[in-house]
């Protein structure tokens, strides 16, 4: 009989686990330093489960024999320390929800991509007919949906904060995109723990398991060879080699695992550009070692579309262009919306900072920006960064101040591009709230 259990963070993943918890006879305490979002508040309420608002007073006299922690929350937290000292065991929200799941997991991550390739290789299972679940960091509680039925597949994006207190752990498929500079706030600024963080995705598989990542990526080809990786490793980039499971050729994208080879023109995609060449492999090889048939893959690559916040077309105005990238929280997500753009781009960025190296833009923003639009509370890091690259930079403290600067300085044949390189937290909720807000304002033109 399970018996105590305290949830850290009363948000998506937090209200989810107690969801879960609840359901598989746990005694629930779900603990929040800050105050609740209301619909998460209500939700908690209407099933009767004890909530702690502002503090953790209740918490740490609670004597868990579990504690489930949401992502965004730091071990560091004084609780976690207190209790876990007192033996109370710690698990990330994402081991909760699989230990309750029998659901074959194909588990996604990577500092870029990973939100468009969960959601494209969920396109492609469900296109297939599959019983598929997409879940995880892209915004549906992996635990509030196995509360209420478990399905056979599931398609997680899986962040580093999410794989950080992972014990056992174990998807079917890993996928790991790439390693590039972030959240190194969290990692004492050490690309080395980020790494290791990352890779925990495939630390508990086994050899009838699978592990894609990214063989172009030099951060996850190093780390890779270092790692003790039980699964079967299958490999993914621009140049064909013998190891290679799928490359470009002739302008072909080609997928060859070895049991069930295709190829299509890259111009057939639903998804363009550079990058998302990298993500519409890693989904196509993870499709075919589930032995989706070909046709239904290739379909699916071809009729998969832009997610919302994630380079989305917003409309034009006067000739000019207005893309929301609002989801690209890091410099690595910021060079490739660059890379993808044919026009002068007005760029809106800024937020708050993660420990960001903008030097990596420079000759991205040499090339392409004519100016930077700077949204947030403090730009000095932006201003630092770019002031010698483009011959205009203007500071904005609102999303309509922002779009409204923007169409005064942009002409016809230009983009707007929101592409912020940081996190939102500053002047918005969420990510999701800076990108409303950004499309908003544009209709208000």
């Amino acid at each position: 009989m399970p018996g105590r259990v305290l949830i850290l963070g009363a948000k998506e993943s937090g209200t989810g686990a107690a969801l879960l918890a609840q359901a598989r006879g746990w005694e629930v305490l779900v603990s929040d330093a800050s105050t609740s979002p209301a619909p998460h508040r209500e939700q908690l309420l209407r099933a009767g489960i004890e909530l702690e608002e502002g503090s953790h007073q209740r918490a740490a006299a609670f004597e868990p024999e579990l504690i489930v922690k949401s992502p965004g929350i730091p071990d560091t937290v004084p609780v976690i320390r207190q209790l876990t000292q007192q033996g109370s065991r710690l698990i990330s929200e994402i081991e909760f929800a699989a230990s309750y799941s029998q659901a074959t997991i194909i588990g996604i991550t990577g500092s870029n991509g990973k939100t468009t390739t969960t959601a494209l290789t969920g396109h492609i299972l469900q296109k297939a007919g599959l019983d598929v679940l997409v879940a995880g960091n892209i915004g549906n509680s992996f635990s509030a949906a196995v509360a209420e039925r478990d399905p056979a597949y599931a398609v997680l994006e899986i962040s580093s904060f999410q794989l950080d207190n992972v014990q056992d752990f174990r998807p079917h498929i890993a996928v790991l995109l790439n390693i590039t500079p972030d959240h190194l706030d969290r990692y004492s600024n050490s690309m080395d723990l980020y790494a290791a963080s990352k890779l925990r995705i495939a630390a508990h598989q086994q050899p009838s398991d699978y592990f894609i990542y990214c063989s172009d990526d030099p951060v996850s080809r190093e780390k890779v060879a270092a790692a003790d990786i039980k699964s079967h490793t299958m490999t993914y980039g621009m140049e064909k080699s013998s190891a290679q499971h799928a490359w470009i050729e002739e302008q072909q994208l080609i997928v060859n695992n070895g049991l069930n080879p295709f190829s299509m023109s890259i111009y057939e995609l639903g998804l363009q550009g550079k990058h998302n060449l990298y993500n519409s492999m890693a989904a196509s090889i993870a499709a075919s070692v589930l032995d989706i048939r070909k046709d239904v893959i290739r379909e699916g690559l071809m009729d998969f579309r832009t997610l919302e916040h994630r380079l989305e077309r917003v409309g034009k105005v006067n000739g000019v262009e207005y893309i929301n990238d609002s989801k690209a929280t890091n410099v690595n997500s910021v060079w490739y919306a660059l890379e993808s753009m044919d026009k002068p781009v007005i760029w809106i960025a800024g937020g708050v900072d993660k420990g960001n190296d903008y030097s990596l833009l420079n000759e991205m923003v040499r090339q392409k920006v004519k100016a930077v639009i700077c949204l947030g509370l403090d730009n000095r890091k932006l201003h630092e960064a770019f002031s010698r690259q483009v011959d205009l930079m203007v500071n904005t403290r609102s999303m309509v101040e922002a779009v409204r600067m923007a169409n005064h300085l942009s002409n016809s044949g230009d983009v707007v591009l929101l592409s912020p390189a940081c996190a939102s937290f500053d002047l918005f909720s969420n990510y999701e709230d800076r990108g409303h807000q950004f499309k908003a304002a544009v209709k208000g033109l």
